[in-house]
């Protein structure tokens, strides 16, 4: 068995406002502070390894941890997932990738319009269920394109799955991708495709396709590559990356994150050497964005029963990695945006410390530079290692 590392990022699991937060409009969000006010989180797994004993974390908890806990701070530019995830993984971003609070101008309309050949409907911010509540019928009478945009960094095409084809989505998507470069090099191109008979009906599928930007520079994914050592990515990573560095299994997004979870299991019991990057995205998509406290904390609670699981399962040499890449307060009522805010850490593995405290790191980016000291590679140019603070 060689040594393996799984990562798994519960998307939007931020652990209180970082100090650069009220920058952001985010000044006093704390998405794990929201979800402990829901009776229904329940994480005594979570809890073990040290989520209460974190900097910052209020703690109500007497549980001795078995873990290594810490929070990190996020030095890019941004809040969104794709910025979160490439620092995850080694590289800062000193500036925001373009947003477009007013929708996309007026050329990129006519541009994509020209090479899809439909009309655009929308073109501004908007919720993604609101949006196909409103435009969706228009859409279905015309066929036109339902174009929209977010706080963070992407362009969305909505599209009635009966209307066109899922495959014909995703190819006006790369043509969006293929528009969207340069100083409009937007983070994601993403199709949303949905099915219903009217607005009272209309549902988004799993069918979600994310085209993102080419990461910039090499990540731990590429690092872990050059040496010849197994890279996994399940759930959104593949798509996070374009590919960059990740293996040829699950490129495929996962359908729900009791999916990726039963794939992320699966591998426990497969040997191999590398990292397995999994990203749990139903807190953000569903429960943060939609503001929904318990639904959030439920999610969370199913992912503990399931980590409860995991941790009895885990070899000799495996490490488990469980972090975030921003916030979604569901309490936070000034936006239904990402909030800014600091990332747990919880690690463990037979062969680290108990109760080890790593403080407050100073970038995210600390996390891939530990998997790559960890698998004996090439350091990265941004991180610092803990594997010598965690190994005992």
């Amino acid at each position: 068995m060689g040594k393996r590392v799984f990562l798994i990022v519960l998307d939007s699991f931020g652990i209180g406002a970082s100090p650069d937060a009220n920058s952001y409009g985010d000044e006093g969000a704390n998405t794990f502070a929201s979800i402990r006010k829901s009776p229904y989180l329940h994480i005594p797994n979570m809890e073990k390894l040290g989520i209460y004993h974190i900097d910052g974390v209020e703690n109500r908890s007497r549980t001795i941890p078995c873990g290594v806990y810490g929070r990190l701070l996020e030095q890019s530019k941004g809040k969104d997932t794709t910025i979160g995830h490439w620092e995850i993984a080694g590289i800062v971003m000193n500036q925001s990738l373009p947003t477009y609070p007013n929708g996309f101008p007026q050329d990129i309309i006519d541009q994509l319009e020209k090479e899809t050949g439909r009309k655009i409907l929308c073109n501004k911010p908007y919720s993604g269920t609101d949006v196909i509540r409103d435009y969706g019928e228009e859409h279905m009478k015309t066929g036109a394109l339902i174009i929209y945009t977010s706080a963070d960094s992407v362009l969305q095409i909505a599209a009635h799955e009966d209307i066109i084809p899922v495959e014909t989505l995703y190819q006006y998507c790369n043509i969006a991708r293929n528009i969207m470069t340069g100083e409009h090099g937007v983070g994601r191109v993403i199709a949303r495709p949905f099915i219903g008979a009217d607005k009272s009906s209309f549902v988004r599928t799993a069918r979600r396709h994310d085209f993102s930007l080419v990461p910039p520079k090499d990540t731990m994914l590429d690092r872990l590559q050059q040496k010849g050592i197994t890279t996994i990515g399940i759930g959104k990573i593949y798509d996070i990356f374009a590919g960059k560095g990740i293996g040829e299994r699950f490129t495929s997004p996962t359908i729900s994150n009791e999916d990726g979870m039963n794939k992320t299991l699966d591998l426990l019991k497969e040997d191999f050497e590398g990292l397995v990057f999994t990203n749990l995205v139903e807190t953000d998509m569903i429960y943060g964005h939609r503001r929904d406290i318990d639904g959030y904390a439920k999610a969370i609670s199913q992912f503990d029963k399931w980590l409860g699981q995991f941790l009895n399962n885990m070899k000799e040499d495996d490490i488990l990695m469980i972090t975030a890449d921003h916030g979604c307060d569901p309490g936070f009522l000034k936006t239904t945006d990402h909030t800014r805010e600091y990332i747990p850490l919880l690690a463990y593995g037979k062969r680290l410390k108990e109760n080890c405290n790593l403080g407050t790191r100073e970038t995210f980016a600390d996390i891939g530079a530990t998997i790559v000291d960890l698998f004996g590679c090439d350091p990265l140019e941004h991180g610092t290692s803990f594997k010598n603070m965690i190994r005992k």
